[in-house]
């Protein structure tokens, strides 16, 4: 029986900064993961090179039933604080579009930096570990495991949600808060890609691989970034962003011409060249290739001299407000993060723990705070493990 302070149940972002953090202050603490390797979803992040945060991170990009939840932690441990870490290990990085920060070189030096934190601080990571019980028989939790039974003070749940499922994501977290009779804020895929049917999806995978900056759009919630068309139908920064708000049923506006007013530029390219065709037109403000297939999709054909104000107005209509309803989306099997999770009623802001379970904590992924697309997930792991890293 291994007797510890603090059991770490996930060897990830916001497991790995609340272990570091307790570790810190002397607590004697165990992170235990059931992978091979720690932290494969850094691993994975950036293309290989982790958005680790945002410039601008800021309560306002997250999504929670309770929006002012994560305020206190994310005020405590900010972007800057993160930056300075990395910058304490000489990690190289540079800033992408929308304050977006990567590593020049791999994710890898995120995870390095994390173990070697780790490790100074006096904390231990033990893998390749599988939970088969929790339990709290007196004032210490119970956690039988693959190797061996544990006994701690506080037990800390960094497990995240079931989002990309073949790294081994499970509702893990989901289950044990529910055996503790804790409330969820039911869980479903975020920024993940819309998929169509009919002739919708005929459309987008006869287009698949073209890609335009669009603004997307569901109800009063407004995106702009790149859009790609696929097999299935929609992805792209615009359209991973409106999914995390997008309900079932209802149709979401695609401009895909942000930049222009597709009617007054189509009324002047009739004035200045009216033997041109409409098709031809639509050329100059999107790929030929979209062009091309939205014509024939949306029936916009004829000389621009044929043309009235009314035919012009449905095409620009079409561009600039296009309407257009998902069936669904690709699922946990493609989304990078999960939204919903343990309700934040049941937690303390400021320290992450259960407020019916004392010693019991719920950080990143697997609390109900669910960020934007750009590196503001990984904050919300550094900050609430940073939180309850204070408290432990």
């Amino acid at each position: 029986m291994r007797d510890l302070d603090v059991l770490v149940l996930g060897g990830g972002a916001a497991g790995l900064m609340c272990a570091i953090e307790a570790a810190k202050r002397g607590r004697k603490v165990l992170v235990i993961d059931h992978a091979r390797r720690p932290a494969d979803k850094i691993r994975i992040s950036g293309g290989g090179r982790c958005n680790f945060t945002n410039l601008h991170c800021s309560p306002e990009n997250f999504l929670s039933q309770n929006p002012r939840f994560c305020v206190s932690a994310l005020k405590r441990y900010t972007q800057q604080n993160f930056l300075k870490l990395v910058e304490k290990h000489r990690i190289a990085w540079h800033e992408k579009t929308l304050g977006q920060l990567f590593c020049d070189e791999s994710a890898k030096d995120i995870i390095r930096m994390l173990l070697t934190e780790l490790e100074a601080a006096g904390g231990s990571l033990q893998l390749e570990t599988g939970i088969k019980a929790v339990s709290k028989p007196d004032d210490r939790f119970s956690v039988a495991t693959s190797k061996g039974p544990i006994r701690a003070q506080t037990l800390v749940v960094a497990t995240g949600g079931p989002s990309i499922p073949k790294m081994g994501a499970t509702g893990f977290a989901y289950d044990l808060a529910k055996q503790f009779d804790l409330k969820i804020v039911p869980p479903r895929a975020a920024l993940v890609p819309l998929t169509f049917s009919d002739a919708n999806k005929e459309l987008c995978s006869s287009l698949s691989g073209v890609a335009v900056d669009a603004k997307v759009s569901f109800q009063k919630t407004t995106f702009q970034e790149g859009l790609l068309f696929t097999h299935r139908g929609l992805s792209g920064p615009s359209i991973l962003q409106i999914s995390s708000y997008w309900q079932e049923g209802k149709p979401i506006s695609v401009n895909l011409a942000p930049e222009a007013d597709v009617f007054e530029t189509l009324r002047a390219a009739r004035q200045e060249a009216p033997k041109q065709d409409l098709k031809t037109a639509l050329g100059q403000l999107l790929p030929n290739r979209l062009a091309d297939a939205l014509s024939q999709a949306f029936r916009l054909k004829g000389r621009l001299a044929d043309q009235s104000d009314k035919a012009l107005r449905r095409a620009a209509e079409q561009l600039n407000r296009w309407q257009l309803t998902p069936v669904g989306t690709e699922g946990y099997r493609t989304a990078e993060v999960t939204l919903g999770g343990v309700d934040t009623k049941e937690l303390s802001s400021k320290t992450m723990e259960t407020t019916s379970v004392p010693g019991l904590y719920f950080i990143g992924e697997a609390v109900d705070v669910t960020g934007h697309l750009g590196g503001f997930n990984f904050q919300w792991a550094w900050s609430s493990g940073h939180a309850a890293g204070q408290f432990v």
